[in-house]
């Protein structure tokens, strides 16, 4: 099984954190919906396993998109790849696009789970941040959600500057008022070449301490554990049934296609990235290129990967697996690696297989890079 990633380059304004690839011109959307579509055509013999489970719209903020327009995308992908009788089809949307005529209007097309970018229900983080929506349209678009919509996941982001423990506590109460099974939560990182960085940079805003950012951490962890959501990714959250099938395919390092400028694909071996820059893109395509540069992983890059992309997860990482797939020296070199993590209670191992514990699960990043095999 194999999954489509289809990116949106469009935003209606720039969050101030964000490093993801997007345009807030609309100018090029047109010429943009004809270029995914002629895209997905050119690729349609990429994937040795051509059944498709997944299709997600990311971005960019796909929910600029008007319904007809995701359905056109929709349908190339069904017109040139096989795929299963009950896809997970998700769209990334901001709140202030989601009225409830939209949400009706989704809830009739093939789209069957919503990713709601909420961030926080507080009007001075969304402020902050820079988010194009107000707290208001956050909870009017998941009451409206949750009326034609059954599979949601809203995200939430802790960590932000002025932020308090007890406002943080607030947003998850909040978020957990309206039902949504699955619930997304990322610490709010200061990117490269970003406004955040700028504005902290110029004393404008006040950098959050990672001891505050732990903290918040632990209290999401324990609320949402108290109401019933399994954490099985280290930023993820979901009732049982409700994990996400496109992330999940991720973790266990299955083949995807990624459609759009800058996205992302992967068949096992090699990994490709198309160009960033939708002019760029748009004209590539119009003359039957597609804009991509590929590398080939070697044996330590996709080991590596497994070692991140396990730890992060509650299946952790499997000795039998290190050592069938990559070899005994890999098996032997985890395992010595480990064994200081284990005796510090940050990794359990039970029965070959290794995860973080709960005094390890913030940490694992440094965890995961300490078990890494240089090239």
């Amino acid at each position: 099984m194999s999954g489509i990633y289809i990116h949106i380059p469009f935003c209606k304004q720039a969050c101030f954190y964000c490093d993801f690839h997007f345009s807030t011109s609309l100018k090029k959307k047109e010429d943009m919906i004809v270029s995914l579509v002629r895209e997905i055509e050119l690729r349609k013999d990429e994937l040795e396993d051509k059944i498709i489970e997944t299709i997600y719209f990311g971005g960019g903020t796909p929910s600029v998109l008007n319904t007809e327009e995701i359905q056109v995308l929709i349908a190339a992908v069904y017109a040139n790849f096989e795929v299963i009788e009950n896809p997970e089809i998700t769209l990334e949307a901001n709140p202030d696009d989601l009225s409830e005529e939209k949400i009706i209007e989704l809830s009739k097309s093939l789209i069957n789970r919503l990713s709601i970018g909420v961030q926080s229900f507080f009007e001075k983080d969304l402020k902050l941040m820079n988010r194009a929506h107000n707290s208001e349209e956050a909870k009017k678009s998941l009451s409206f959600a949750a009326r034609y919509f059954d599979n949601i996941s809203l995200d939430l982001i802790y960590g932000i500057p002025y932020c308090t423990n007890e406002e943080w506590l607030v947003n998850i109460q909040t978020a957990l008022s309206f039902g949504i099974p699955h619930i997304s939560s990322y610490a709010l990182v200061v990117e490269p070449k970003t406004a955040l960085e700028a504005l902290i940079a110029k004393g404008k805003i006040k950098s959050v301490s990672d001891y505050k950012v732990q903290e918040q951490f632990q209290i999401l962890t324990k609320e949402l554990d108290k109401a019933g959501y399994i954490h099985y990714e280290l930023s993820s959250f979901g009732k049982e049934g409700f994990f996400s099938k496109n992330n999940t395919a991720y973790w266990f390092g299955k083949p995807y296609l990624g459609i759009g400028p800058s996205a992302h694909s992967f068949d096992g071996k090699q990994r490709s990235w198309n160009v960033k820059n939708n002019t760029k893109y748009i004209k590539a395509i119009q003359e039957n290129i597609v804009p991509i540069e590929r590398e080939t992983l070697s044996t330590a890059d996709r080991y590596n990967e497994y070692i991140m992309t396990g730890l992060r997860t509650m299946w952790g990482v499997s000795l039998n697996e290190i050592e069938n797939n990559f070899g005994v020296k890999y098996a032997e070199y985890f395992k010595n690696q480990s064994k200081k993590h284990i005796e510090e209670g940050l990794l359990s191992n039970k029965n070959g297989v290794l995860k973080t514990s709960e005094k390890g699960r913030f940490l694992v990043d440094g965890i995961a890079s300490d078990l890494f095999m240089l090239n």
